[in-house]
């Protein structure tokens, strides 16, 4: 078996093939799973689910006194590599998902304070996580990514 320049024979065949179906049918199957995003903001946590299975658990920060993170059911409405918040400062917000008005799910630089409420609404989760959660939904499609806020 010859690939892009590289040849495989005998047992090694068969485990290149095998690596790279897996790696074709995890591929495929992410396109059309059921994704979840639960947030919790009694614990100040995101939950990430796959087809109902726990995937990730990442501390968030959500709306402190004064100001509210909108409880519901949403879907993902918009993704955005990067935003600046034009109602803040311009306070880079990367990896927005926004789901309602304004309201998203983005990275910050502030990770110290991550595990307890101090947004405007938002919620904010560390850069590395938002990355990993705006790929996924991305690849999933965002109309079907469903968004919960408790």
């Amino acid at each position: 078996m010859r690939l892009q320049g590289l040849s495989f024979t005998g047992k090694w065949r068969w485990v290149h093939c095998a690596a790279l179906f897996a790696f074709c049918a995890t591929f495929s199957s992410a396109a059309h799973a059921a994704v979840s995003v639960v947030i919790n903001r009694p614990t100040q946590s995101i939950n990430v689910l796959i087809d109902n299975s726990l995937v990730a658990r990442w501390p968030v920060s959500t709306a402190r006194r004064g100001y509210i993170t909108p409880p519901g059911v949403y879907r993902a409405r918009r993704l955005e590599r990067i935003w600046y918040s034009s109602k803040y400062e311009s306070s880079p917000m990367p990896y927005s998902i926004f789901f309602r008005g304004g309201y998203a799910i983005h990275g910050t630089y502030e990770i110290r304070r991550l595990g307890s409420p101090v947004s405007h609404g938002c919620v904010r989760l560390h850069t590395a996580h938002a990355r990993k959660l705006f790929n996924l939904v991305r690849e999933t499609g965002a109309s079907a990514a469903r968004i919960i806020v408790r």
